[in-house]
């Protein structure tokens, strides 16, 4: 079966990844829309939540907060970030999102231009804190 194009990607199509803390469903990417300058997708981060600290060697980071109270550190200094506002990280800065609310919170991100190798695209910058809940326990919650 081959992919139409354009197509309209629900979130819930786009699997759920927690790697990197907060879930993070990336929709549109070159696999699931042909796309080839970059990919797009959603960040549901809960209360007290957080996407750990990396950077981009190759992309800039387009975020957009449509609610939510985030803060995000951008190299080490923090920042609030509320819903209607947008940012752009720019290339090898190293940036963490926190829930800082009591509710949860939604981001879109869009990443660009494409790094040569999905692994080349997201270099982490703070391991999995012993805090952290384990992974299968925070698909749940």
């Amino acid at each position: 079966m081959s992919t139409q194009y354009p197509r309209i990607v629900n979130v819930d199509e786009a699997p759920e990844n927690r790697r990197h803390g907060a879930e993070l469903r990336t929709m549109l990417t070159p696999t699931s829309c042909g796309a080839t300058s970059g990919f797009m997708g959603l960040a549901i981060v809960r209360p007290g939540e957080r996407i750990r600290e990396h950077y981009h060697p190759y992309s800039e980071e387009f975020v957009f907060v449509v609610c939510g109270d985030l803060e995000v550190d951008l190299d080490g200094k923090p920042h609030p970030l509320k819903p209607d506002q947008g940012l752009m990280i720019p290339i090898n800065m190293r940036h963490r999102f926190r829930n800082v609310g009591d509710t949860e919170a939604r981001m879109v991100f869009h990443l660009g231009p494409l790094a040569p190798r999905p692994d080349l695209g997201h270099v982490s910058t703070e391991e999995t804190a012993a805090s952290d809940p384990p992974e299968h326990a925070k698909v749940g919650s």
